[in-house]
């Protein structure tokens, strides 16, 4: 039974072909233009899962996205992540503070040592003693190059 879940123009399949033969696509752009293309045939989307992969849910959406965004529904959008806490200033205040004489009592600065002296002194609500390794270990190398 064909349907007609989407309906792309000439050009955008003049457009997704031409993307085809480049051959330098990440896999999921790859797989959504297999999809848009074979449900352009009116291919139902039980079919297109079957070539493309993609569970019938996914094509709709893909087919809906299509719809409202058109060619831009091929790429994922941009993630955010996790926010960076410590800024450049920061980091600097850390690595001088280790190149700063160790505390009575100590022969030299260990990474806890450090951390809990960073929060003390203000420089940061909270740190590991992890993450202020991981900033001496980049400091480090950027100074060396």
């Amino acid at each position: 039974m064909l349907k007609n879940h989407v309906s792309l123009t000439q050009e955008n399949t003049a457009l997704l072909l031409e993307m085809l033969e480049t051959g330098s696509l990440k896999s999921r752009t790859y797989k959504r233009i297999i999809a848009l293309l074979e449900l352009d045939k009116g291919k139902t989307y039980e079919e297109v899962s079957k070539i493309a992969h993609f569970s019938s849910l996914t094509l709709k959406k893909l087919s809906e996205r299509y719809s409202k965004q058109g060619l831009n529904c091929l790429y994922d959008h941009p993630r955010p992540g996790r926010p960076i806490e410590i800024t450049e200033e920061q980091k600097d205040k850390i690595t001088l503070l280790a190149c700063e004489p160790s505390p009575e009592g100590h022969s030299q600065w260990s990474l806890r040592l450090l951390a809990d002296k960073v929060v003390e002194l203000g420089h940061c609500d909270h740190i590991s003693h992890t993450q202020v390794g991981n900033i001496l270990k980049k400091k480090d190398k950027t100074t060396l190059s």
